[in-house]
């Protein structure tokens, strides 16, 4: 085996049973992983520098292809079911062996890197391709280790990352081509047959949300920021739900995007980098984040560019509504220099209600804030923007991110109850979605509003303000938001048909209950009592 780039580490891959491997690329920088990429038509160069990927037919994730593996170790305390969905440890070693066979003989790319900015929580990882763009995916996603500790980099669990090696459903026990399988017993995953990068980091997030609360950390699929004066606040939301954007804020610093730990020190940032959505991204509405579009070093996934000048066009969705950028963390100007934050007097869970009829802003009792985060409500629309007329569908993904926690729900929920106890953090339900009518009749809330109304209940100017309680939802609404129209506070002021909003609010409510009818066994009454019910 060749090895190839100075910062080698003395545990080798021989540690995963890779031994015959042709070169191995340990550890590489930026510019060396371009030149890799480029040199083997994995990429393209766009105009400003950002490198561009195609990611064929998996645009996303693919949920139905993710298994855990069933031993003994980790058996009694996975949430098994739909989300957290078991294959054998012989099912496993056949995916994991036809790996290790598919790249002997191949080039392969390792970075490793930490997840966790926290150096008491972080867990190391080895992330191994035969994809150049994908250990820049990994090097920029995750967190780089001093020179110094390389030599001796030792994982706690390692990706073997193998996406055009394909499954044999048949054979293999998997559902498709494709397959993202964890071991906890071995510290491996295995991922094959897609060539989606997300994969990468949500495998690790899924594991971090299996190891973590045993510590006493609280992991979350949020973004975090820090204002002036220190206070952090955590943004809670789904895919499309503004996370990104709304924690990208000038007047605060940045602590990340997506996935953080809620520690008994305080918030910090599992990621050194951000995955976020481009398609349709607003230079004047989100600066910060267009600009990585034009940067060397950032990955755009499925971007459309003019191959001849190089030009992106960021409206474009032919290949997905999913695109996405990954770059480091500092492409963001204000940030948190270390990636840590206090005890959050804060916490924003984001909703993008297609109905349209949630309030834009509403503050939650900690009975409230345990029940919504339990239910992980947003909306999404079929054909977004290609096609009108689609019916809004409810979406509820427990602890806004069921797909990545291999606990049970609960176990997160009582988490989050007994730090916010401890901590006396005040908690808002922020809707970014859609006011004035559902989805085809209204409007997407204006992003200037939305601000508005964060930093207001950030600054504690709308703790004291006065409240109105919405009759069937029952949550508490600011009568009055510097500069917000007061109309657009009261969803049911901005519907000129009055029955047509209270008929959605009675399907919303319906919604809400018949989800959370699976949860109350796991929850006291108070949570239960300050839950959404359908009116009789």
């Amino acid at each position: 085996m060749e090895t190839i780039g100075a910062a080698a580490s003395r545990h080798g891959l021989s540690l995963h049973g890779l031994v015959n491997i042709r070169k191995a690329y340990w550890n590489l920088g930026v510019a060396a992983l371009y030149s890799e990429s480029l040199k083997r038509d994995e990429s393209q160069l766009s105009e400003g520098g950002a490198l561009v990927v195609l990611t064929g037919k998996h645009t996303g994730r693919s949920p139905k292809d993710k298994f855990i593996t069933r031993e003994a170790s980790t058996e009694q305390d996975i949430w098994w079911g739909d989300v957290n969905v078991g294959i054998d440890e012989d099912g496993f070693e056949r995916l994991y062996q036809k790996v290790v066979a598919y790249l002997q003989g191949r080039d392969v790319f390792v970075q490793d890197v930490y997840a966790g900015a926290d150096a008491d929580y972080r867990l190391p990882v080895r992330v191994v391709s035969e994809s150049a763009w994908h250990a820049l995916f990994a090097r920029n996603m995750f967190i780089q280790p001093g020179q110094e500790a390389l030599a001796d980099f030792m994982p706690g669990f390692t990706v073997l990352h193998a996406p055009f090696c394909h499954a044999e459903p048949a054979v293999d026990g998997t559902n498709s081509e494709s397959f993202i399988v964890v071991n906890f017993a071995r510290r491996l995953v295995v991922i094959g047959g897609t060539v989606y990068a997300g994969e990468i980091k949500k495998s690790i997030f899924s594991i971090l949300n299996y190891l973590l609360p045993e510590r006493d950390v609280l992991p979350m699929h949020c973004s975090a920021n820090i204002g002036p004066d220190g206070d952090t606040a955590i943004f809670f939301g789904l895919s499309g739900t503004g996370k990104t954007t709304l924690s990208a804020d000038g007047s605060r610093s940045l602590i990340g995007d997506d996935e953080h730990g809620w520690s008994p020190k305080g918030v910090f940032n599992f990621e050194g980098g951000c995955y976020a959505k481009v398609i349709r991204l607003d230079p004047q509405s989100e600066p910060e984040i267009h600009a990585t579009t034009r940067r060397f070093g950032t990955v755009l996934e499925n971007v459309v560019m003019d191959p001849a000048s190089g030009l992106l066009d960021l409206d474009d969705n032919r290949h997905t509504e999913n695109t996405r950028a990954s770059y480091p963390l500092d492409f963001i100007p204000n940030i948190s220099a270390d990636s840590l934050g206090g005890q959050p007097k804060n916490i924003v869970m984001l909703t993008a209600d297609a109905f349209g009829v949630l309030p834009p802003i509403s503050s939650l009792t900690p009975d409230q804030a345990m029940y919504h985060f339990l239910s992980g409500y947003t909306a999404r629309v079929a054909g977004t923007e290609k096609g009108m007329g689609a019916e809004p569908s409810a979406t509820f993904s427990t602890c806004f991110g069921a797909p990545f926690m291999p606990r049970h729900p609960s176990v997160y929920a009582k988490m989050l109850g007994d730090k916010m106890a401890a901590t006396g953090a005040k908690c808002w339900l922020v809707n970014t979605g859609w006011t004035g009518g559902a989805y085809g009749v209204g409007a997407r809330m204006k992003i200037a509003y939305t601000r508005a109304m964060v930093r207001a209940a950030l600054s504690g100017g709308l703790s004291e303000a006065v409240t109105a309680r919405h009759p069937e939802f029952g949550l508490a609404i600011p009568q009055a938001c510097p500069d917000v129209p007061a109309e657009v506070l009261n969803p049911r002021n901005t519907w000129g048909d009055k029955q047509a909003y209270d008929l959605t609010v009675r399907d919303l409510t319906q919604r809400f209950e018949a989800n959370f009818k699976q949860f109350e066994p796991y929850v006291g009454a108070t949570v239960r009592e300050a839950g959404i019910r359908a009116a009789a």
